[in-house]
């Protein structure tokens, strides 16, 4: 274990039936995390719509779309300070006021400055979607039962990306994207109430930590050759998972495969379902195999290879690998999502908040870097269309995300002391 003496010890999980954790703890950040992942995913959608009415072109499309992860990943690093002082309740509840501002900022922007500022308004407030969520599974769920918990939780954003496809088309028929966002932001003001009044409050243990001990304790968590291990493999495979299924599967499925506007809805319908049996999955399976003696760096290992493997059809255009890259790409693209629960134990409860959002940081800060990086790769091939873009110019920006992975995933084999 690292070093872990700068905080108090946290306390244990409190002892409550399990569907009270349930009910008023697990239902009101699933809440939140939920609305995540639906803004995270909409623009797969919404992108005819906004490329024909504001006239954007694929870099500005990777730029818009980006906006979310660029505010999302810079405050990670106050958001874990925040998280082990004040506790992720009411850190999370004031967070997610922005998002619902973000939505009507959105909703109401005529050009691609309005649309990326709301964006990034809506990156801020969800920043604390997941991390204030796994504060909070620490605090109240046993740590031998983390990465199972984790799991089912992460199944909740599957739905959010779920809620981003089919449905919003459907919801398309009835009012426009702006329409939809005001929508969006009455939804999310409700989760606000929710996790304010409905989750108890609780001591994180850190809370006499100073500013300068609290710092102090980033450094540690950076110069470890651990989390090292660990960083880089996570970020670029969540990246890519990311970049695909938030935005680029959606163009890709129309410029090189042909299928029109319903189709692409279904096919991203089926990768979101896809999505969240994979969060439900890679919890349970790694809760079923640590049990037995096998490790769960050696799932996060294997799974990352299979998720590098399911890609290969993409990089090469071939259309009848499709069903391998959504089963890949929708049962794997977060199996390092486990690399939470390692840096907890690694670490300790204490440091949750800062070892977990210190990765995070990098995860959203590679995330908005590939999003933006594959629309400005594309952008170096003329159209071969209004709004299409040449099937080699996927093929590139595909090729290099996929060659950074198998990178990471060799340095994540190296062993480390």
């Amino acid at each position: 274990m690292a070093e872990n003496a700068v905080d108090q010890a946290e306390p244990a999980p409190a002892v409550r039936p399990i569907w009270l954790i349930v009910l008023t703890v697990f239902l009101p950040f699933a809440g939140g995390y939920f609305l995540s992942y639906l803004y995270r995913s909409l623009n797969a959608i919404i992108a005819p719509d906004l490329t024909a009415e504001i006239g954007l072109s694929a870099g500005d499309l990777g730029l818009l779309t980006a906006a979310y992860f660029f505010t999302f990943a810079a405050v990670q690093l106050p958001l874990g300070l925040l998280l082990d002082r004040f506790g992720p309740r009411r850190v999370q509840a004031c967070l997610l006021l922005s998002a619902a501002a973000g939505a009507l900022v959105f909703a109401s922007g005529d050009d691609i400055v309005m649309l990326t500022v709301g964006r990034a308004m809506i990156g801020l407030g969800v920043a604390g979607g997941l991390m204030a969520s796994f504060k909070a599974i620490v605090m109240w769920f046993p740590p031998r039962r983390w990465p199972l918990v984790n799991g089912l939780f992460l199944t909740c954003g599957g739905l959010g990306a779920l809620s981003a496809t089919t449905p919003v088309e459907f919801l398309l028929q009835i009012t426009d994207w702006r329409g939809l966002f005001v929508g969006l932001a009455a939804v999310n003001l409700a989760v606000v109430l929710a996790i304010f009044f409905i989750v108890p409050e609780r001591r994180t243990g850190a809370e006499a930590t100073s500013l300068r001990d609290a710092l102090s304790s980033l450094g540690k968590i950076y110069r470890d050759a651990y989390f090292w291990r660990l960083a880089p493999m996570s970020f670029l495979t969540l990246a890519a998972g990311l970049a695909y299924q938030g935005l680029w599967a959606g163009p890709w499925l129309k410029d090189v495969v042909g299928l029109d506007r319903d189709a692409v809805a279904s096919n991203l319908f089926w990768l979101a379902a896809l999505l969240t049996a994979g969060f439900a999955l890679n919890g349970i399976v790694a809760d079923l195999l640590t049990r037995r003696g096998i490790s769960l760096e050696r799932v996060i290992g294997v799974g990352a290879l299979l998720f590098l493997l399911s890609q290969v059809p993409l990089v090469l255009g071939w259309v009848p690998g499709l069903p391998l890259v959504w089963l890949g790409m929708g049962l794997l693209a977060n199996i390092t999502a486990l690399c939470f629960p390692l840096l907890t134990d690694h670490f300790g409860p204490s440091l949750s908040g800062r070892s977990s959002t210190a990765l995070n940081m990098l995860n959203f800060g590679c995330a908005f870097a590939t999003q933006y990086a594959i629309g400005a790769i594309i952008d170096l091939w003329p159209p071969v269309a209004e709004g299409a873009y040449a099937p080699e110019a996927y093929q590139v920006a595909f090729g290099v995300v996929l060659a950074a992975q198998v990178l990471a995933w060799l340095w994540f084999l190296r062993p480390t002391r």
